[in-house]
């Protein structure tokens, strides 16, 4: 299995940009798609095997966060997010819940698919589940660890190097086969996430055309083989892609130089996007 979080390589540019635009047109076309097309998912009730994750171990995320924001994010709140990997998913109609074995309750959900996950004693003490009323794999989870005031279309990397940490300490991260052939590398979280090949798979808010890192004077862009999952480099990237959290997103993604501390925690993480091209 070639694509994972983990491990791709990339061929040519001009292959790689053949990959994005194939992703862009896919999306401009994907409201004419013929009536052979995969059918759309709706889920309006609780499905069967839905896309839960341990109350338990996302409270020791948002633990390991607090202990880890003043080195690296001090001034950033961390959230939660929800993101599609199926085509069709309904995400904005999504119904949460925290669900122990003597009680329940919703929670609420921004327009941006984020929420806050509340600390609950009672929650812990039942091994409680953070459920979603969607059904296995049709969507995925990440953090959300923002500072506020940075200009638009730019992230903070201290912020991201965080996500990443916080983000295998709570389990989120939802491939399967090959992330069992690779836990050992999660054992450590914080060296997984700091080492300079680190392949966490990040998610823009559009589809990328290019990545920049920049501090000070030194402005870097990032090598095309960093963008779109390195799905360029992968002859059976259609027999791939339902193993891959990216599996509809992956004109969105990228990774990052995380454990090259030549890059500072406040460089910035400049974003173009392909709507913003000519």
């Amino acid at each position: 299995m070639s694509m994972s979080i983990l491990c791709f390589h990339s061929r040519t540019l001009r292959r790689a940009m053949q990959i994005a635009l194939v992703a862009t047109c896919t999306a401009l076309c994907a409201q004419e798609r013929p009536p052979y097309a995969l059918p759309k998912v709706t889920v309006t009730g609780t499905s069967s095997g839905p896309v839960e994750k341990s109350y338990r171990k996302m409270v020791q995320g948002m633990d390991y966060f607090e202990r880890a924001r003043a080195a690296i994010a001090p001034n950033a709140s961390l959230r939660f997010k929800l993101l599609p990997r199926k085509p069709g998913t309904d995400m904005d109609h999504i119904v949460l819940e925290v669900i122990g074995s003597t009680f329940d309750y919703e929670i609420p959900i921004a327009p941006d698919h984020t929420f806050v996950l509340e600390r609950n004693l009672k929650a812990l003490q039942e091994n409680a589940v953070v459920s979603p009323n969607r059904k296995r794999l049709s969507m995925t989870w990440r953090t959300e660890i923002r500072t506020p005031g940075l200009p638009p279309n730019s992230r903070r990397l201290g912020d991201l190097r965080l996500e990443c940490q916080v983000g295998l300490e709570a389990d989120l991260v939802s491939n399967s086969r090959l992330i069992a052939r690779v836990a050992d590398l999660f054992t450590d979280n914080k060296s997984y996430c700091d080492r300079k090949d680190a392949r966490y798979l990040y998610f823009a808010e559009r589809q990328v055309f290019s990545v920049t890192l920049v501090v000070g004077a030194r402005r870097e862009v990032l090598p095309i083989d960093q963008l779109y999952a390195m799905a360029s480099d992968d002859p059976d990237l259609k027999y791939d892609l339902p193993y891959c959290d990216c599996e509809m997103l992956v004109d969105r993604t990228y990774f990052l130089p995380l454990g090259d501390h030549s890059w500072p925690d406040d460089t910035r993480v400049e974003f173009e996007y392909m709507e913003d091209r000519p």
